[in-house]
């Protein structure tokens, strides 16, 4: 253990407390100053406490939503997302007592310390006619996604593509509200090419 860093601990429903091994380093705070930063700070509710004096980027919400999809957009520009059931017997499962912390020698996303219920099978995003590859590693560790949330009442998504101001990056934005692990990530892509993914959890 590095000097300094101590380890962090749920605690779960009982006396039982487990490792949480997940950590901040995608974070939107771990974002350096500049553009990127700026951008997501309009869209993000990571980021935002910086929103205010931001001009908002282009929005491209959902066209089609089911329990195991969501479309965003269409031509020329159009994302999906595909889930499917997590098969606990194609990968390896580490526990802290009986809560699952890794799955695949990495810490996840979603409902942390239980086996997982669905995952993200494939991602496409298509901008005129090209398709922007991400790649599996980018989406591995993220579960049991919730396209949609209840507000006053009313079932509401904030999934959606954002486009910036210079028309070089695009910005495809999930958000999964879960009583047990909420958390919003976003996958940037710049001039064509997968950039990087910003994530950030706890929200609940």
């Amino acid at each position: 253990m590095l000097l300094g860093v101590l380890p962090q601990y749920i605690h779960a429903q009982g006396s039982d407390d487990f490792e949480d091994l997940r950590r901040k380093t995608e974070s939107f705070a771990r974002m350096p100053w500049g553009v990127l930063r700026n951008d997501l700070a309009t869209f993000t509710l990571s980021g935002i406490d910086e929103a205010v004096g931001k001009a908002p980027l282009r929005k491209i919400p959902f066209s089609a939503i089911g329990e195991d999809y969501i479309t965003i957009g269409g031509k020329p520009l159009t994302a999906t997302v595909q889930l499917a059931p997590f098969d606990k017997t194609k990968h390896r499962l580490d526990y802290d007592g009986k809560y699952l912390i890794r799955i695949d020698h990495r810490a996840f996303y979603g409902d942390y310390g239980s086996i997982p219920k669905t995952s993200i099978q494939k991602i496409t995003v298509v901008d005129h006619g090209d398709t922007l590859q991400i790649p599996p590693a980018a989406y591995a560790d993220l579960h049991d996604l919730n396209f949609t949330y209840m507000q006053g009442g009313v079932r509401q998504s904030r999934d959606a593509l954002y486009l910036s101001a210079d028309g070089h990056r695009i910005y495809l934005y999930l958000f999964c509200d879960n009583n047990s692990g909420s958390y919003e990530v976003t996958w940037i892509f710049q001039d064509g090419h997968y950039l990087r993914r910003v994530l950030d959890y706890g929200f609940m």
